[in-house]
């Protein structure tokens, strides 16, 4: 019996599918702190949004005190956290000291609890085996200055002493290059010291990343930080050959985390959801397997620069909400693109019966576009908040309701609350049926026609709207 289950388990091995192979090889995650959400509940949900495998948590702050402000100190906390990270499928992948990138650690004599509160939290997230602990706020001098050298060695061996005592290792940061990282573990001499990876550290070195990994050894990579310094996604990096890089750790038998923590496009580079959606989303399709779409997009049949068009149409709503490259914004745009295709064909019908019986033709419509309507807003409701889907209304009428209250706003700074709450009312349902429009022609024919009944309820509360835009006007070229 035994053989029989070994015979089975070598046969699944063999024809168990590449990505799945790839899933357990490779996980992906992003930085808490990175995110700007250090030690914060929201960091999981986020995760999840971008679709990351897990997180580096991070220990807090450290600045001038002796201690981490490290709020998973307390076990009902660290719990909480613990069971959050469950329930969303993200797992803890790495704890960092990011605090060290700051702070130096030959002057911090707390050194060896701050890496036993590292331990001890990374146990409460769940038996983490790895830490993060830069370097870089120990100066650029540490490497040559062999007094400092030697201090920060004596303290990395006792550190690794005491994560491998513990189960762990520690990963550190350095800006050495794999000949320089390993003469430096070779002076640590302890097994509980690795070296976190950084591509952006080698880049800056002038080497080639999947050289330098070769040289430096699977067994000495704890985990990687797979990125540059920001300036552009990964994708658009020609200095990070990822598919090189994949080939070259799949030769060398390296598995574990890959964490974005950079390579933030600068025009964007407080956008979180595009810039570290991109990333994750780049790095899961070389390393991993990205998420597969729930929702398929409609396009068999159609013309392909056709549907290119469409596509590009319904991203200008997800690149609003900054969500383009994430899994919730594959499967929104989708969603988008495809309600675009169906009133397409809804009007194409209409048009082809219309030549037989005009009458039934409009009424079909006009049944089809009903049950569409609502069709798209709980398709959207899925993925979206109420307010997500609002934004996404107003991005596919061409903010008309902004655009228009707020220029009636303007030209009457007296209206009143009351009589703004019913010109706004009135945008928004010109806006219900303008989503429902042929083309952009109707859509903006249809808020005109509203636009003519807020004129009428104004004229009929007092208001003189000739005077009141000539006064505008004059308003606007004093500006």
């Amino acid at each position: 019996m035994k053989q029989f289950f070994l015979y089975l388990f070598l046969a699944l091995t063999v024809l168990m599918p590449d990505t799945m192979m790839a899933q357990e090889r490779y996980q992906v995650g992003v930085c808490d702190w990175m995110i700007l959400k250090r030690q914060k509940l929201g960091a999981f949900d986020l995760a999840k949004q971008l679709g990351c495998d897990g997180l580096e948590l991070d220990m807090g702050s450290l600045g001038q005190r002796e201690a981490f402000e490290n709020q998973l100190r307390d076990d009902h906390q660290a719990e909480i956290f613990k069971r959050t990270a469950d329930s969303l499928g993200i797992t803890v992948g790495a704890v960092a000291m990011s605090g060290f990138y700051a702070q130096d650690l030959t002057k911090k004599d707390t050194y060896l609890s701050l890496a036993a509160d590292c331990f001890d939290t990374m146990d409460k997230m769940g038996g983490v085996k790895v830490a993060f602990l830069p370097l870089g706020g120990s100066g650029n001098d540490w490497a040559t200055n062999k007094t400092k050298r030697a201090e920060i060695v004596k303290r990395l061996h006792e550190i690794g002493e005491a994560a491998k005592q513990r189960g762990k290792r520690v990963g550190i940061g350095t800006p050495l290059d794999a000949k320089g990282n390993l003469k430096l573990l070779k002076e640590i001499k302890s097994e509980g010291i690795g070296i976190f990876y950084s591509f952006q550290a080698t880049i800056e070195n002038g080497l080639d990343i999947s050289e330098d990994m070769k040289r430096l050894g699977a067994k000495n990579i704890c985990a990687i930080h797979a990125s540059n310094t920001d300036g552009k996604w990964l994708r658009d990096d020609s200095l990070v050959n990822l598919p090189a890089i994949k080939q070259t750790l799949d030769a060398m038998g390296w598995s574990g985390w890959l964490f974005v923590e950079r390579s933030r496009n600068t025009s964007m580079v407080r956008n979180v959801k595009m810039n570290y959606g991109n990333n994750v989303r780049t790095l899961k399709e070389v390393f991993n397997s990205y998420p597969t779409p729930e929702v398929a997009l409609k396009s068999e049949g159609r013309d392909e620069a056709y549907v290119k068009t469409i596509v590009g149409r319904a991203e200008k709503a997800t690149d609003e909400l900054s969500i383009t490259w994430t899994p919730k914004g594959e499967n929104v745009r989708t969603i988008i693109a495809n309600r675009y295709f169906e009133l397409n064909d809804i009007y194409e019908e209409r048009d082809s019966l219309k030549k037989s019986d005009k009458k039934m033709a409009e009424a079909l419509c006009d049944s089809r576009l009903y049950r569409s309507h609502f069709a798209f807003d709980a398709n959207l409701s899925k993925y979206l908040k109420p307010q997500e889907i609002e934004r996404v209304k107003d991005v596919m009428t061409y903010d008309v309701v902004k655009v228009t209250y707020d220029a009636h706003c303007e030209m009457i700074p007296s209206l009143t609350e009351e009589e703004k709450a019913q010109i706004m009312i009135w945008l928004k349902e010109a806006r219900e049926f303008a989503i429902d429009a042929e083309s952009s022609k109707k859509k903006h024919e249809m808020f005109g026609k509203y636009k003519g009944r807020i004129n009428n309820y104004l004229t009929k509360r007092g208001y003189n709207l000739t005077k009141e835009r000539e006064e505008w006007y004059k308003r606007i070229e004093n500006k």
